[in-house]
Parts: structure tokens; C-alpha cells; sequence
């Protein structure tokens, strides 16, 4: 890792050093309307609220050369004609000085050339739908230099289907102008195809919004057309228009676009020059009056430093909910600020705008999005209910739901995968534990197909849809798939069962019988309390194999997952939730995590499955067609091995769930950071396992599930701080050697300032816990508790005391 970059002294920046990274290290600026991808060489895309649909830049990540285009600046020297950029791509001359910092929500690229110094600044601002470039140049000669500048980016103007398909046809549509009066270039489409479901139609309307390109600096020269400013045979690295010095002032109603705006500036030895390029979009309708006030508050450069250091207090908060002292560095480094950032991205993007999907494949995935909202919900619970809100409105009235959903079109995909539907009641219960806002389950909403619910109705309604499902065996069919995608063909035919989504329901099941005794709903929690033992009794008769669970059958009753298989014999799912669910109990619950001890464990955590399949079966689908150690044929997915964490300290084996902690962290590769490839600060979605030649290597980062799971397994249960519905639960499982540490955790209100000593070293155990000076009996911090309450008193700050023991 340290060959290309580190943490910075505070953690709060990852410092690149090297431009030369194995892959593009990207970052996010982002203020939930307005998006951007940025890398550590200036690439990326942006967008408005669908990357899909509401394409602004083009990104093509996977063509060569690699990571283009981007946001660019071209700097001209006209003494000699010299010219170079100043994030090293696309002109990739070798800097005399490169440094990268991403921040959370903002990138910084310096860089120093023919002694000009640059500094270039990318952020959105938190109320305004713009990217601002902030740009500061700072003359290091000894002599007077005129610089010619050109601000670039490649348009891409609605949907994406140019990137999809490389469609010239789409780029007949495209318009670029410049406003000479306001020095403004705006640009649109006049024919925009948002996604509409598995109905194609024929599209008949213009993209919704205009673009809009400005400078803080005079505007001399521009291009709207990418044939006249990059030129004949030539690409982003060696534009015609820079060569030459100036701009063709061209303008487009149809062709390639893009948006160029050409500035000079002339500085006098140890003369700096600060000014901005601003990047935006309005609505269509009154577009050129919009996009001149936007302009003009952002061509105030004490506007745009403003806005900077607003954005980063506004995170700063944030990050602030949860804060750490531990005796593991890493561990500090991710939960205080990467961790809960990268969550922040996950609840916002889903899987649906990274350099690995680029939002054209996928949508708002429903299973997704009910697992990300467990980050944010600590932080911002208002940014959680409505999200709940807006995916309580595609489920339908039986109770199944969309697999993927498209917001900005209203549309999605009905897949049936057998376990989606159970993800909602998992993110309405995860809110209520956080925000204790029961009211919240008296809101109606609309169902996708007809009539209408409370949030606790469509709850119910997720649950009785999945029990309807269960076989003559009280087991979930497995339907298209599950939680994994790749199992696919196991129950098309509408036999093959599902052990897995078993558990899962088990789990869904037991958490629900707790929600309904807390609100005294007697006959729905005496109903769901005997499904929980039907399906448990189910699960235990019909998948244990002797030492660990089977994973499921296929339409044939053919068992997967099992001693009888040549191939995926043991898969980690089964294991770790045959735990979380409480189906497994005293020595089957000890085997079954053995069990993956012994046969999935890598330096990188346990796999998925073992072995990884070497033969096709078309039985069991995709899985078996992905690279042995890739994908879902047994890598290391960080996902599952979160779970493993899970059920791990749920045993209370300590040592062995922060073990497999530690070797997931992203910054322990165990191989050469140039196997490894991608971001050391944020995970990925899964580790090439040694059963490829290309063991360590990672892929899939930023966009994965496995974030927020590894956030609350370290925040609830290794530090053992987790919410329930009447209050904190104190409850540590940490290593014996650690004997003390400190986390600051907001919840209702207030701050919990816990300080947890462990001077027997224990795993786990609390022998004594005092809320401001008093003793309280047993480990939960009761807020129904009118003596407890009594002591909190209206001081926003709670000092918690924890002595650990037997």
C-alpha cells in the first residue's frame, strides 16, 4: 500500500503519492442529487440523480488507455507551445511533484511542472446541483510565464446508452452553445430514453435538464464539438485545439460533445492565481436564468471556499456519531472515518454508479438498499425513513417487491428471488432499534399495484408473502436465486429449495416476535413466534449434514452444499446464519463455524464455498460458470465473511471473530498491493481466493454490501454497543489482550461517551456498568426505565462506565 499512498496523520485523507496506481483509486463527490466519481488521476463520470439515466460525463473505465476522460485541465505555456496537465492523465507527463488526497467527499490533486505549482480542489456543493473545480496556480519561476487554460469534459447529456452500446445514432441529438453575453456553454439532448421497465417504448421526449460550464475567469475561447477540439486520429492526450493554443469556438446541434472552456493567465514570478470551473445542471424549463444564478454565486470565490469548508464540517458531524479509541489502528482508521464514508456512498449509489457498473446495467437494488441503510440510520435516521418510505412503494399487495427499482422513472424488475422481500421488514426494525420512532409504523403508503398500508402492514404483509412460498417441507423455494445472484438455475421449475433464505427467514421471524412483544401486539407474536419453530424444526431435520448445513436443493432434490458433493461441498452462507438466526444451538452451532474454520478459512477470511467448482453444472447455474476463487466459485466475498464476524462474536469467540476482522480490513492485502489492485481504504466486494493463480487480487470496490456489515459488527458486537428497541445494549466481545478502550456513540439525542475496562482480560462479559455515576443491574441502558432515565437528566453528554468480568 505505502508505495503508492498512506493515511494521512488524522486519517481523515488517503494521501496518493504515485498517479501510476494499479487501477484507477477513485472517490465521490456527491450531495445525493448531484454525483461524481472522481480518480486520483482526474477521471470519472458525473451525473444527476441515475447514472443510467441522468448521464452528465462520459467514463470509459474498461477501454485503453484506461481511466478516460475526465474532469481536465490543459496548461499551455506560450513561450514554447509546451503543455501538460496538471492531474498527470490525459496528457501523462511526468510530474516533478503528484499528490492526491481524497477526502470524504472531496479530492485535492497537487502537482508541480516547469516550477508551477498546481492545486486543483473537486467538490459539490451541499445545496447547489454543481461540481466546482477550485484551482489555484502559483508561478515558481523567476520570470513572467503566460499560460493558456483549458477546462475539459466529454458530455455524455441524458441516458447512457452511448456508453452502453456506443451508439453514434444517440449522438444526433446532442446541442452545445455557448452564451457569449453570460460566458456560459450549455448543453442538452433532444431526445432522452429513460429506463421503462422490460417494455421497450419509443421515446418522444428531450432530456430534462441542462447542462451548464462556466470559469470564474474570462471565457476567450470554447468547444462544443469533440471532432474540433481533439482533431482528426488524435484523443484526450494531445487535443488539437491545445496544441495549436486556441479553441475553434464550435458549437454543435448534433455529434460528439463536449464541454471546453478556454481562460489565460499570465503570472509574475511568485504571482498565484485562484479561480474556478463550475459544472452543472439545471432543470430545462427556464434553464439559461437558472444557470446564469448559479454562475454568478459561484464565480465568488470567497462563495466557493465557503461552501468547501461547509461541506467539510457537514461531514465532519457525521463521522462524529461514531468515534473509536482502540488498541487496533486500522480498526480506528475504518470505523471513525472510512468505514462509515464508505457506507454513506452505499446508501446513496446502491450498486448502481461505480467504475465496475457505471449504473447501466443495474438500478436501486431493493435488497441492497435495505442493507445500506444500517450505516446511515446512526447518523442521519430522516435520510433512513424515507428511504423506507420510497421502497415500501414497490412492493405490491401480496407482499412480494421488485428486485431492482429505477426512482427517477418509477419502473422496476420483478425477478422473484426468494429472498428479497424479507429485506424490508430487516430495514424498518433496524430504524426503529436507532431512532425509537414507533409512530413511524402508523404511516401509510401506497403499494405498487394497488391500495395501500402502514409501514407495520407491509411488514406483515413481506413476511406472510414468504411463508406462502415454503415447500411441503417448510423451506423457502429458491425461486431465480437468492441472496446469491449466481445460484440461479437450482429453482427455476419451482422445487428447489433454499436453506439459506430459510435461516434468513427464521431470523426475520424471531426479530419480529420481539417487535411485536415490545408493542404488545399478543396474537401476531404468539402467530410469527410458532412459524419461527416450524421453520427452525425444518431447517435442523431437513440441511444438517452431519458436521455443517447444506445449502439447498435443486429442482431435481439433488443437495448442494454437501459431504455428498465432489464440488461445493460446505458454503459459508449456511453456517454463519444457521448462528445468527439461533437455528443452530450448543454443538451444531459450535461444528458448523468449525466446520468453516477448517475447510474455508484463507488469509483473507473464509470463502464462500469449498471447493470452488471446476465443472459446469447447469443444475446450479452461474456460480459454476464463474473462474474457481473468483466471484461466487469460491473468493474470499467480503459479505459473507462479515457474517462470519457476526456469528462468530454471537458465540462469543472473541478471538476468532476479530481475527477474521483484521485480515478482511482493506489495508491487509497480504499480497503486493499490485495483485491486490484496488482502493486500501475502503473494502471491496471480494479477494481471489488461492484457489486461482491470482490469490489476493480484489475487485468490486466501494459499491458492496459487506461495508455496512463490518461497520456494525465492529460497532455492536466487537465493541459490543448496539441499539435495541428500549435503549443501549453494552455487551463487548473483544481480544483478551486489549485492556481498555473508548467509543463515542450518539443514539436519541444524546452522546454516549463509554469507556470499557478489561483488567482480567476477558472476551466477554460485563461485571459493572455505571451511567453517570451509577450502578445499574445487568448490561442494557433502559430507557423505559424511569430511574435510569432519571439519571441521564437533560445533560446531552452520558458518561458510561464498563468493567468487563465473568
Amino acid at each position: 500500500m505505502k508505495r503508492y499512498g498512506a493515511f494521512s496523520e488524522d486519517k481523515k485523507e488517503f494521501v496518493i503519492k504515485r498517479p501510476d496506481t494499479p487501477l484507477p483509486w477513485v472517490n465521490y463527490i456527491s450531495n445525493g442529487r448531484y454525483n461524481g466519481l472522481i480518480s486520483n488521476t482526474g477521471g470519472g463520470f458525473s451525473f444527476y440523480l441515475s447514472p443510467r439515466d441522468s448521464r452528465i460525463t462520459r467514463w470509459r473505465y474498461n477501454a485503453l488507455p484506461i481511466d478516460r476522460p475526465g474532469r481536465y485541465l490543459y496548461i499551455r505555456d506560450e513561450e514554447d507551445g509546451h503543455y501538460w496537465s496538471p492531474t498527470w492523465q490525459p496528457t501523462e507527463t511526468a510530474l516533478d511533484f503528484y499528490e492526491c488526497r481524497h477526502g470524504v467527499y472531496y479530492t485535492t490533486i497537487q502537482s508541480e511542472y516547469r516550477k508551477l505549482r498546481h492545486e486543483i480542489t473537486y467538490f459539490v456543493p451541499l445545496d447547489d446541483d454543481l461540481e466546482i473545480w477550485r484551482i489555484r496556480l502559483e508561478n515558481k519561476n523567476d520570470r513572467t510565464i503566460k499560460l493558456n487554460l483549458f477546462a475539459f469534459v466529454e458530455l455524455c447529456l441524458g441516458h447512457a446508452l452511448v456508453d452502453l452500446i456506443n451508439q453514434p445514432n444517440d449522438q444526433h441529438f446532442n446541442e452545445v452553445f455557448f452564451n457569449r453575453q453570460k460566458q456560459i456553454l450549455f448543453a442538452s439532448k433532444r431526445y432522452w430514453v429513460r429506463y421503462q421497465g422490460a417494455t421497450v417504448k419509443q421515446a418522444n421526449e428531450a432530456w430534462d435538464r441542462y447542462v451548464f460550464m462556466a470559469s470564474s475567469l474570462p471565457v476567450i475561447g470554447w468547444d462544443g464539438s469533440k471532432n474540433s477540439f481533439i482533431g482528426r486520429w488524435r484523443s484526450e492526450g494531445n487535443p488539437l485545439a491545445v496544441e495549436r493554443g486556441a479553441c475553434a469556438n464550435s458549437e454543435i446541434t448534433a455529434g460528439d460533445a463536449v464541454g471546453v472552456l478556454q481562460m489565460n493567465v499570465n503570472l509574475a514570478p511568485g504571482q498565484s492565481a485562484d479561480f474556478a470551473v463550475l459544472l452543472g445542471v439545471v432543470a430545462r424549463h427556464n434553464f439559461e436564468q437558472d444557470g446564469v444564478a448559479i454562475v454568478q454565486k459561484y464565480r465568488d470565490m470567497e462563495m466557493v471556499d465557503a461552501e468547501l469548508k461547509r461541506l467539510k464540517a457537514y461531514w465532519q458531524e457525521y463521522l462524529s456519531h461514531v468515534q473509536a479509541q482502540t488498541p487496533d489502528e486500522d480498526m480506528n482508521a475504518m470505523l471513525n472515518v472510512w468505514n462509515q464514508y464508505q457506507t454513506s456512498v452505499t446508501f446513496r449509489f446502491s450498486r448502481d454508479a461505480s467504475y465496475y457498473h457505471g449504473g447501466l446495467l443495474f438500478g436501486r437494488g431493493f435488497r441492497d438498499s435495505c442493507q445500506d441503510i444500517m450505516g446511515p440510520v446512526i447518523p442521519r435516521p430522516q435520510w433512513v425513513k424515507e428511504r423506507i418510505v420510497e421502497m415500501s412503494q414497490y412492493q405490491f399487495a401480496d407482499g412480494s417487491v421488485f428486485h431492482l427499482y429505477h426512482p427517477l422513472s418509477g419502473s422496476g424488475e420483478k425477478t422473484g428471488h426468494s429472498d428479497t422481500p424479507l429485506w424490508l421488514p430487516l430495514a424498518i426494525m433496524t430504524y426503529l432499534k436507532e431512532s425509537g420512532d414507533f409512530d413511524f409504523l402508523k404511516q401509510k403508503t401506497p403499494f405498487y399495484d394497488e391500495g395501500q398500508a402502514s409501514i407495520l402492514e407491509h411488514l406483515f404483509r413481506a413476511i406472510d408473502f414468504s411463508l406462502g412460498q415454503l415447500t411441503d417441507r417448510y423451506l423457502p423455494r429458491f425461486g431465480p436465486g437468492d441472496w446469491n445472484d449466481t445460484l440461479d438455475y437450482l429453482g427455476r421449475k419451482g422445487k428447489g429449495e433454499s436453506v439459506w433464505v430459510a435461516m434468513f427467514l427464521a431470523y426475520i421471524l424471531k426479530e419480529t416476535v420481539e417487535l411485536c412483544a415490545y408493542l404488545k401486539l399478543n396474537d401476531e407474536k404468539d402467530r410469527y413466534a410458532k412459524e419461527y419453530q416450524k421453520v427452525k424444526e425444518s431447517i435442523n431435520k431437513y440441511a444438517w449434514d452431519g458436521d455443517w448445513y447444506i445449502r439447498g436443493t435443486n429442482d431435481r432434490g439433488e443437495v448442494i452444499g454437501s459431504v455428498q458433493n465432489e464440488e461445493g461441498k460446505i458454503f459459508l452462507n449456511t453456517q454463519t446464519w444457521a448462528v445468527i438466526s439461533g437455528v443452530a444451538e450448543g454443538e451444531r452451532a459450535q461444528k458448523c463455524m468449525a466446520a468453516v474454520q477448517k475447510y474455508l478459512d484463507t488469509p483473507k477470511g473464509p470463502k464462500i464455498l469449498h471447493p470452488a467448482y471446476t465443472k459446469i453444472d447447469p443444475e446450479i447455474g452461474l456460480a459454476t460458470r464463474c473462474v474457481p476463487g473468483k466471484k461466487e466459485n469460491g473468493a474470499v466475498f467480503n459479505h459473507p465473511v462479515s457474517w462470519a464476524v457476526l456469528a462468530e462474536c454471537l458465540l462469543g469467540r472473541a478471538e476468532r471473530a476479530y481475527n477474521i476482522y483484521k485480515r478482511a480490513l482493506p489495508m491487509n492485502p497480504v499480497v503486493d498491493i499490485d495483485r491486490y489492485e484496488v482502493e486500501p481504504y475502503v473494502y471491496a466486494e471480494y479477494v481471489t481466493s488461492p484457489d486461482h493463480p491470482t490469490f489476493g487480487q480484489a475487485s468490486h470496490s466501494w459499491l458492496t454490501g459487506s461495508a455496512v456489515w463490518m461497520l456494525r459488527d465492529a460497532v455492536d458486537y466487537i465493541l459490543g454497543v448496539r441499539p435495541t428497541y428500549r435503549g443501549l445494549l453494552i455487551d463487548p466481545c473483544v481480544p483478551a489482550d486489549w485492556k481498555e478502550f473508548k467509543i463515542k456513540r450518539k443514539f436519541r439525542g444524546k452522546t454516549y461517551k463509554i469507556e470499557v475496562e478489561n483488567p482480567s482480560g476477558k472476551n466477554k462479559g460485563v461485571a459493572q456498568i455505571e451511567v453517570n455515576g451509577h450502578s445499574i443491574a445487568g448490561n442494557l441502558i433502559d430507557l423505559k426505565n424511569d430511574q435510569i432515565v432519571r439519571w441521564l437528566n437533560d445533560d446531552p453528554v452520558v458518561c458510561v462506565k464498563v468493567v468487563m468480568g465473568a
